[in-house]
């Protein structure tokens, strides 16, 4: 990488850290080709981003940002994961995780909060942003279709009492 080269991958990552409510720091030991791919294209359906980085450059990209309590993470071959929803990003990293001692969790930062891995962890134990809305959805709706379902009990047992009078006819 030239000095240009540096410059652009400072600044963009420096955007996408800004953009972003979490940091997940990792190190990846030896992972193939395939479980290098696997891992991003789960971090990428979780809503998130994975970037492998030189730590002189991620350094200087979370410097001036909310996420530079991180920086203390930044020991080996790190790889960094931001996302806009937490427990998405830390649900897959942590399941890419359990099933590959080559891959680690270090740490992360989330409110300004810095993370240690079990923190992460418990992130990723927690439901999903879309896993709460469906629940608070049910808690929602479910005096209504108890409600409909009372309303509408008499006029179904009318309607059985008409069925069953003409049935005797």
């Amino acid at each position: 990488m030239n000095r240009l080269e540096k410059t652009e991958f400072v600044t963009e990552l420096r955007k996408v850290a800004n953009a972003s409510d979490i940091l997940i720091v990792t190190q990846q030991k030896g992972l193939t080709v395939a479980e290098s791919t696997a891992l991003r294209s789960k971090v990428r359906e979780a809503g998130a981003s994975f970037k492998v980085v030189k730590n002189s450059l991620a350094r200087l990209a979370l410097e001036d940002t909310h996420f530079s309590g991180a920086i203390e993470h930044l020991k080996g071959p790190s790889a960094l994961s931001f996302a806009k929803d937490p427990v998405a990003a830390a649900k897959a990293v942590a399941d890419f995780a359990k099933g590959n001692e080559k891959f680690v969790i270090i740490g992360g930062v989330f409110n300004q909060q810095l993370l240690n891995v079990n923190d992460v962890k418990k992130l990723a134990a927690l439901p999903s942003l879309d896993e709460l809305r469906a629940k608070i959805l049910a808690v929602i709706s479910a005096p209504a279709q108890k409600l409909a379902t009372v309303i509408s009990q008499p006029g179904a047992g009318l309607a059985r009492v008409v069925a069953a009078y003409s049935r005797k006819s």
